[in-house]
């Protein structure tokens, strides 16, 4: 018997790897196709319902997601097989019909990009030009959710977004953590022909340290998006604008001068999806809060209180003129746990009576990377 060549050899072990790809590529086709018919017969499990919205739990999808994660062995990453599976997730539930979700747009910014984490690209995005405007749309029925800013890691709150929950009804349905990193994008991809820079004022402010050490003497033009910034940037050679990636290809600045620019390794944005009606819990949950204080001595250690005794942790709070009357505040709190929760249910009844007003803002699944 002749042995193999080792040329002939490795070409064997070649079309057999493949050979064993194409086959499993298959199972992973069928199943997916089984997955869908089964999503399509809970839809029918459910009745006839009125609109794709009233398909969606994210509390189901969150612990899906959290079991991705838990049996993740490698070689591929949390985050790659997180994505795949939301995908999948994404284009079952388009069998009933896309879910439409309001965002900060135009197409291109960070919004949109969140948009896609959280609802996968079969969702129908609903660009909008301010974040008042995608509270309205919500509201109206015009989308079936909306994702807004709500923090960066390195800048803060972003004000409007808590603003909007003094007056609004509508609940935080889930959240968003959206690593950003910062492109310097221009036309002509040379640094030295820069004489003005266009950006939102928030990527500025990321990216102030690098711009100080690198475009000292370049202009600096605040625009109402990254996307905005691009378009004014794309018309000339020697303009060049900040975003992310995305930006540049939909806007035509395909040169990247300079990336990551990012003050902070750990550049990250948090947003909310609002909606207008509160989950069952998932759990692992938040929630989130807006408390109006008696004005008396020692209002604000009567009000934490109740959640230390019950052992439930604060994540954040943060203070708000009320709109009310002047100097008086809000405190937007959030909280582990959910509000159906058992020890959250006896914090709210001891805070009740410190609290001049409460108002529950969501209680929602905890991010999912």
């Amino acid at each position: 018997m002749t042995k193999k060549k080792p040329a002939a050899a490795a070409a064997s072990s070649l079309a057999d790897a493949r050979a064993r790809i194409d086959a499993i590529d298959r199972n992973i086709q069928q199943l997916i196709a089984e997955r869908a018919n089964w999503a399509h017969q809970v839809g029918k499990a459910k009745g006839k319902l009125a609109a794709a919205v009233d398909y969606y739990r994210p509390e189901r999808e969150a612990q899906v997601l959290r079991m991705v994660v838990d049996r993740n062995e490698g070689p591929l990453s949390d985050d790659l097989l997180v994505h795949v599976f939301r995908e999948i997730m994404s284009a079952c539930l388009a069998q009933q019909e896309p879910l439409k979700i309001g965002y900060l747009g135009p197409e291109g910014t960070f919004s949109q990009q969140a948009v896609m984490k959280h609802f996968g690209r079969s969702a129908h995005g609903l660009p909008l030009a301010t974040i008042e405007e995608v509270f309205q749309e919500v509201e109206n029925g015009n989308a079936d959710f909306g994702i807004v800013p709500v923090e960066n890691s390195g800048q803060g709150t972003i004000q409007i977004t808590l603003d909007m929950f003094l007056t609004s009804n509508l609940k935080i349905c889930g959240e968003v953590e959206l690593r950003v990193r910062q492109f310097l994008l221009s036309r002509s991809g040379r640094v030295e022909d820069i004489e003005r820079v266009y950006s939102h004022p928030q990527s500025f402010a990321q990216c102030k340290t690098w711009l100080r050490g690198n475009l000292p003497k370049a202009e600096k033009i605040a625009v109402s998006s990254n996307a905005e910034a691009a378009r004014r940037a794309r018309n000339a050679d020697d303009a060049a604008a900040i975003g992310g990636e995305s930006t540049g290809h939909v806007y035509g600045l395909r040169k990247v001068i300079m990336s990551p620019i990012e003050d902070r390794a750990d550049n990250t944005t948090r947003f909310l999806v609002i909606g207008r009606q509160i989950f069952p819990p998932s759990g692992h949950d938040r929630t989130s809060i807006l408390v109006f204080i008696k004005d008396r001595p020692g209002a604000l250690f009567h009000v934490l209180s109740p959640f230390a005794r019950n052992g439930i942790s604060m994540n954040r709070i943060e203070s708000r003129p009320s709109h009310h009357a002047k100097w008086e505040y809000g405190f937007f709190i959030d909280l582990a746990g959910h509000v159906e929760d058992e020890a959250m249910r006896r914090a709210f009844a001891e805070l009740k009576e410190h609290a001049a007003q409460i108002k529950l803002l969501g209680s929602y699944p905890v991010a999912v990377p």
